[in-house]
């Protein structure tokens, strides 16, 4: 059922074009997918989704798992059932969370960080942010949640350490999850067999910080796992753009050529064409969404604030030949006043010209790699996007 076909790879860089089957339908890679955290892709419907044509979205077990429960949505028949949503689905595993959202962090102090969540052998007990109700996740219960969801691609549960942490913590930290990935799968493949038409591709996650050898290490691990896919986690958490970049370059030598590999939280345009360059297939972030919402817009000369005085008479709509309904519809000086208001329909067209922006241009990348002319279109388009917000 899961089967990965590179169509082309690219003559001058690392980047590929493949197809990526699941139950719920074919995802054309490299591919972006738009992260609806709480089963919803923040103020667009599933129809506005399937219009710009998103091929996979997210949702977060985590927030999930808290409410409402994944209990409720198996009842329900499943995450895409309940949601509404026939296209193919990813979840996490919820780590990531887990470990930013009850963490408490402490700089003014010595210490590496101070934290409400409590890491064992075995699993996590923290709080919930919500409410502060103590809960407990091992890897065996993170795939048990993701199993009654029912996503396509299930991701394994990893400790996700922080970007400040030292060596000796990152190591402890992808030890760790190279157990819970073993349990992981084991647990996985228990549940097939209870019940064989529930098909679900589990994905491995690399991690190891901003050290080489560490991801060398874990690389090697979780490709050893012959899972359908491979992540990358643990980036574009507060290292730099040039340590991101560096980490994945490190990583891609180790990973099997027919399997996708995904980039997890990575999602501004020039991250994008550089890891695509470096061999990436998949990408997710909440990224165009929370900036759209912030009322900030992505065009191919740079990301811009609507709310800029400039655009207070400005007839012309946020990119032009843009073939978003934004922009075949509204200027910037109407969209610049309904953000000013906190109107609900402003940041409805800001999240569609940005989702749109960001899928069109990973639509583009898969043309030019089939091309043979990604390198020059790399190029020339970070030459022209000045990536600021004016």
């Amino acid at each position: 059922m899961f089967e990965f076909k590179i169509k082309k790879t690219a003559k001058d860089s690392l980047a590929r074009s493949g197809v990526f089957t699941t139950p719920h339908g074919k995802i054309q890679t490299p591919i972006f997918m738009p992260v609806g955290t709480k089963a919803t892709v923040k103020t667009l419907s599933q129809s506005d989704l399937e219009k710009l044509d998103a091929e996979i979205i997210l949702a977060n077990t985590y927030h999930l798992f808290l409410r409402p429960g994944e209990a409720l949505i198996k009842k329900m028949g499943g995450l895409h059932k309940w949601m509404n949503w026939n296209r193919p689905l990813l979840t996490d595993s919820g780590g990531y969370q887990v470990f930013s959202l009850s963490q408490k962090k402490d700089f003014t102090q010595k210490s590496e960080f101070k934290t409400s969540v409590k890491i064992d052998e075995n699993g996590v007990k923290f709080k919930s942010h919500i409410d502060g109700s103590t809960h407990y996740i091992t890897p065996e219960k993170a795939i048990q949640i993701q199993h009654d969801l029912g996503a396509d691609i299930v991701m394994a549960f990893d400790e996700c350490a922080p970007a400040h942490s030292s060596k000796e913590y990152f190591e402890k930290a992808m030890n760790l999850t190279h157990k819970w990935l073993s349990r992981c799968k084991k647990e996985h493949e228990k549940l097939y067999k209870k019940s064989p038409s529930k098909k679900q591709a589990l994905f491995g996650i690399i991690q190891g910080g901003i050290y080489k050898d560490l991801r060398v290490e874990s690389a090697k691990f979780v490709n050893s796992q012959n899972l359908p896919g491979n992540a990358i986690g643990g980036l574009s958490v507060g290292e730099g753009k040039k340590i991101m970049y560096e980490m994945v370059e490190t990583v891609i030598p180790h990973l099997d050529l027919a399997r996708p590999r995904y980039l997890m939280g990575v999602g501004t345009p020039e991250d994008l064409l550089e890891c695509v360059d470096r061999g990436i297939d998949m990408f997710d972030c909440v990224h165009p969404t929370r900036m759209a919402r912030h009322g900030a817009f992505f065009t191919k000369t740079g990301r811009f604030g609507i709310k800029n005085e400039k655009f207070k008479f400005d007839k012309n709509p946020l990119e032009k030949d843009c073939q978003c309904e934004t922009c075949k519809n509204y200027s910037r000086s109407y969209l610049r006043h309904l953000i000013f208001e906190n109107e609900i329909l402003g940041l409805r067209l800001m999240t569609v010209h940005n989702v749109h922006f960001l899928l069109n241009l990973m639509r583009e990348i898969r043309i030019q790699i089939e091309k043979n002319t990604f390198k020059k279109f790399k190029n020339d388009f970070l030459k022209k996007f000045k990536h600021k917000n004016e």
